[in-house]
Formats: structure tokens, sequence, C-alpha cells
């Protein structure tokens, strides 16, 4: 029997999938590694706890599915993106990696823009503005802060780049993850000279770029003894963990797009050519099909504000859930869905941790707008639950408004195991939502990379046609969709009337 591993290097931990060429996952399994806080804002992880979870997850997950070493015949790698991995000469890691939700850039991705000569010429040079959760203003950190570190410094790599150079012993990168250092031209898919020059990087501190499928290099004697398979396996370029999970959804063609109600939210479509919103309110980047590009819209806290309405107001949830062995969102969502649509005039602005998109704006706060004396606690919660949808609607806007025609939106995260969420998204969307089959997200969707780059199919949408198919699909309510555009019309003035709050609430609270 063939098999292919995805292996996914995530915030939290490492997953590894072991999968048939037809898409049967056989196996998973996780393991975990620690983050370190060593101020406010700052976020890290050590690169030696990736490779012991990579590691430990292979060995569990071949285990598992009963399969020898020796049936493994491609690895693809996924991981968390923008995160920073520096080498010395020998291969050395110099510090802990600073990761993609660090927050100490924010003085360099300003002086980002003042090199370049603007936030818009940035775009025009990378397809993104400056965020503090990129690459290179990490880069520039380090220089100005660490230059003990940055004059040892000989290699940076993303943090799935360093696993495979643990793998292979090859530096090499690909375009969907590099698109998110702020060093690739995204539109040409290679490293941007000029924006290197203009910020004193030298080229050759960065790995070679490929294109996801392409085969990197192959696993070492010492890497294949350390995982249970044999030398020689090839381990393709694989994808940033948005281009990778895309890939395991199927959004892989014009028309389709993903959402994806995590912690945070995702709106992902796919592109056939490069479409770049002068004002940066979505992210453009390479996608993980080969020719192809992505547009993505991010949300900082959407079902992550689900999660802080939980954890703050919905203690007698939780102690019932755990008395009836459910899941205390399920009862927060089936109470949710007792309000009236609209929670009768009551708006939440999800911007809990600042925003991303469409407002780049690390200062938004959250809200509640519209309370009143008939409003309740069943009403706080479908605010809570519709505001996050309204603000992945604003990232779909955009994408809209740049010619983007959507056909299918296909659910992931904790918004689709909610029948009651699925049935608001495409309400709120206003285009039909589906369900799939594939549940494992960027990890299945390395390894299906891992077929094409070794001859399995021969470009990646014939891959995913083979092994991924739409078991649910959900068109709007009419009454409903007309509804909640009302809705939406409003909720897209709230932001901007308190946007000038902002600042003077932060001020409030350093004072």
């Amino acid at each position: 029997m063939s098999v292919y591993l995805g292996i996914d290097i995530g915030t939290s931990g490492t997953k590894t999938v072991v999968c048939r060429e037809d898409g049967t996952i056989l196996a998973t399994a996780n393991a975990e590694h620690p983050s370190y806080y060593p101020q406010p804002g700052w976020s890290e992880q050590e690169p030696a706890d990736w490779w012991h979870s990579t590691v430990s997850s292979v060995r569990q997950a071949l285990a598992r599915a009963g399969v020898a070493g020796r049936e493994v015949r491609g690895i693809g790698l996924s991981g968390q993106m923008h995160g920073s991995v520096f080498l010395d000469g020998q291969g050395n890691v110099l510090r802990r990696a600073i990761l993609w939700n660090d927050q100490r850039t924010a003085e360099q991705c300003e002086q980002i823009e003042h090199a370049v000569g603007g936030r818009e010429r940035l775009i025009q040079l990378v397809s993104n503005p400056a965020f503090t959760g990129f690459t290179a203003p990490k880069i520039l950190w380090v220089r100005q802060h660490e230059p003990h570190i940055y004059e040892r410094t000989r290699k940076i790599l993303l943090p799935k780049d360093y696993i495979r150079y643990r793998l292979t012993g090859e530096f090499v990168t690909e375009v969907s993850d590099a698109s998110g250092t702020l060093l690739l031209d995204v539109a040409g898919r290679r490293w941007c000279r000029a924006i290197l020059e203009k910020l004193q990087i030298d080229e050759e501190l960065l790995p070679r770029c490929v294109e996801s499928q392409e085969i990197t290099g192959y696993l070492t004697p010492a890497a294949g003894n350390e995982l249970g398979l044999p030398a020689g396996v090839p381990v393709v370029g694989g994808a940033g963990d948005q281009a990778a999970g895309a890939v395991g959804n199927g959004v892989v063609r014009a028309g389709i797009l993903s959402a994806t109600m995590g912690t945070s939210g995702v709106i992902f479509a796919h592109s056939d050519c490069v479409q770049t919103d002068p004002q940066g309110r979505v992210h453009t980047m390479c996608h993980a099909v080969k020719g192809a590009w992505h547009l993505m819209g991010v949300v900082l806290s959407a079902g992550g504000s689900l999660q802080w309405f939980r954890n703050h107001f919905a203690t007698q949830e939780i102690r019932l859930a755990a008395e009836r062995q459910v899941d205390a969102y399920d009862l927060i969502l089936a109470l949710a869905e007792q309000a009236p649509p609209g929670a009768e005039g009551l708006f939440f602005l999800p911007h809990l941790t600042g925003e991303r998109h469409p407002y780049s704006d690390p200062l938004a706060r959250g809200a509640w707008i519209g309370l009143t004396v008939r409003h309740g606690w069943r009403h706080l919660a479908r605010a809570v639950v519709e505001g996050a949808t309204f603000a992945l609607r604003d990232c779909l806007s955009v994408m809209i408004e740049m010619g983007l025609e959507p056909k299918q939106i296909r659910l992931s995260g904790g918004g689709a195991r909610s029948a009651f969420w699925r049935r608001l998204q495409a309400d709120i969307y206003g285009h039909k939502v589906a369900l799939i089959n594939a549940t494992e997200g960027p990890a299945c969707g390395v390894a299906l990379l891992a077929m094409v780059g070794t001859g399995a199919y021969a470009s990646v949408p014939e891959a995913c046609d083979a092994v991924i198919r739409v078991t649910e699909e959900i068109s709007p309510c009419p009454e409903r969709k007309a509804f909640y555009e009302r809705c939406y019309a409003t909720y897209r003035q709230l932001y901007p009337a308190l946007r000038h709050l902002f600042p003077q609430l932060a001020r409030l609270v350093h004072s």
C-alpha cells in the first residue's frame, strides 16, 4: 500500500495525517509544543520543540495506521506562517523563533513603509502592507535589538521550512508561505530584490523559493531513523497553513471560497490572476496551486469572540455541558438561536484583540451596541455570533468589490459544526455555503501536494477532484438574506463611527 504524510506545524502543536492516494485518512496524531511570552505582546517558540513534536506525531500516526515506513511515498509540510528562525553557518538555532502573533514590531513596520516610499509603494512591490505579524519586521527587530544574533545569522527560515531542513538538510521555502514574509514579489513569485535592497537584507539569508508541489529534497538517513522512515522519501514544498487548508478544502478554482471560523476567522478565495487591493484591506498571496494566487481576509477574534463569551458569561452552560457530557458551545448556540434574527437591534463588534482586515487597527475594541431593557442573555449570545459573521462578510465584501464572483463558500472550523451557524452564514454572506467530506485541513492539503509532487496526480485541482466531495449545500433564505442585508448596512457603519474613540480608550487603559 502507498501512503503519504501531511505534517502541519501549528502554534499549539504538530499534527500528522497518514493518507492513502484516494484521500482516505488512515490515522492522525497530535503532539503539543509550548509557547513562551517573555514580555507582554511577545510570543516565541523553540524550533527544537517543533522537531520533537514532529517526530512524536509521525511515529504515533504510523503506528495507529498500522503501516510500515517503507510504504510512505511522499511527505508534505504545512505550518504557522510568518515566524522567523535564525540559523548560524552550521545550521544551529541562534534564538527562539518569533511567531506570527508577536506584536513587538510596530516601529519596524513604520520603518519598512518609510524605506520603500510609503504604504502604497509597499503594496505595489509585495502586494501587502506591513503587519507586525509578518517576517520582515521581525528581521529588522533582531538586527536592531540583537545585533550579536544577526551578525551570526546565515539563514532565516519559516517554521515548516526549519522542519524541512531537519528532514532533508535543504534550505528551501515555497511561494505561499514566502508571501507572508513581506519580502516576496507576489506577482512574480520570487524574492523581491527591490525591497531587499531598501531594507539592506542579503538575499543569501533567504532559502531557495519554489512552487508548492515541487520536490525540495529527500529524507536523510539520520532523520529517517528518528521518524521510523527509510532514507530517500521525497519532501515537497508544501504550503503555509491557510493555503494548505484551502487545498484540503478543494478551494483551487475561481468562484470557490472557504470561510474558516476558528479563534480567528478567515475568508480565502482562489484567483487565477494577481488581484491587489490598493488599500491593503485583504491579503494577496501566492496560492499552493502552481500559477495561481489567493485573496485572504483575516478577522482576529471571530470564533474567539464566542470563546470569550463562553468563558465569561456562560458559567451555567459550562456546568450543564459537563453534567450532560456535551459541548458547552452547543448549548450556547441553541439558546442564541432562540433569539430573533438581528437580536432585536443589538449588534456586536468582535474586535476584542484589535483587527487586521479590513481595518488594520491594533487599537480597535469590541462592543455591544444597541442594548435596551428588552435584551437578555440569548440576545447577547446571538449578537456575538452574528457580529463574528458580519466581520467575515466585511472581508468578503472587499473581495467582491475587487471583482470576485463567489459561487460556493466551503465552511470549516467551529462555525461549520453548528447547523444554526451554517444557515446564518449562508444568510449573512448571501451565497451558497457547503460542507465537504475532508476535515483535516492543512495536513490533508499538503498530503495532496505530496501526491502531486511524486506523480500520483498531474495537478492540484486533479488531486482535489479525486478525493474531495461536497456533502451538504445550503442556499440563503431569501427573506432572511434581505433582512440581514439591512442589518449589515448598519453594522458596517459602527466601526467608522467609533474608530476615533479607540485611541482614547487605549490611553485610559495605560494611564
